[in-house]
């Protein structure tokens, strides 16, 4: 049973700054939600989303954590099953508004493990489609792979025209250590040759 005190929190956020909450926001309103956090930025990783941490960090046993969509809260199924691990070992609900899933139900567990399932099946039949494509466009011989994004000749006409590692390095956009490897130096040598 849950806690007397439990509440619904809500969970918003787009990719860019260009794009707007207010429908997501609103829904949530609509679902019950007192306390919503909102942000503006990818969701791919956890990484930098102050907003989703804050709401980790606070909720607390019987809680629900709604959203609007599944993709709202991961890109990926690896960080999903992240954060429902975490959510589950705190005894936290995760809900959503657009889709049958709310894991206080069986019903809404089940769904959530068939999306996260075929989710993955659908990135390994791209991959594999990826991967058969390469191998056909190499038989063809009109796959040449990533362009460098070093400029090897580049980095050793500066160096003949006397710019240091770190000149170049700067001139070109590029790390230091590229500029060392490029030339054959180790990075770990100073003084007028590497520099």
């Amino acid at each position: 049973m849950s806690p007397p005190d439990a509440r619904l929190y809500g969970y918003a956020r787009v990719s860019t700054t260009d794009q707007d909450l207010t429908l997501q926001r609103e829904a949530l309103i609509r679902a019950g939600c007192t306390t919503i956090r909102e942000e503006k930025i990818t969701g791919t990783t956890r990484e930098g989303r102050k907003e989703l941490r804050i709401l980790m960090d606070f909720l607390r046993s019987g809680d629900t954590l709604v959203i609007t969509r599944i993709d709202r809260l991961a890109r990926s199924v690896g960080d999903l099953e992240d954060i429902v691990r975490e959510l589950q070992a705190k005894g936290v609900a995760l809900k959503a508004t657009e889709q049958p899933i709310d894991t206080g139900t069986a019903a809404g567990k089940a769904f959530l493990a068939m999306l996260a399932v075929f989710a993955e099946f659908e990135t390994n039949l791209r991959k594999e489609r990826q991967v058969e494509g390469i191998t056909r466009a190499k038989a063809a011989g009109v796959y040449k792979g990533r362009k460098p994004s070093i400029d090897a000749g580049k980095i050793a006409q500066l160096r003949r025209e006397g710019l240091g590692a770190s000149e170049i390095a700067k001139m070109l956009g590029i790390a230091r250590a590229s500029v060392y490897r490029a030339l054959g130096v180790p990075p770990t040598v100073t003084g007028n040759a590497a520099s």
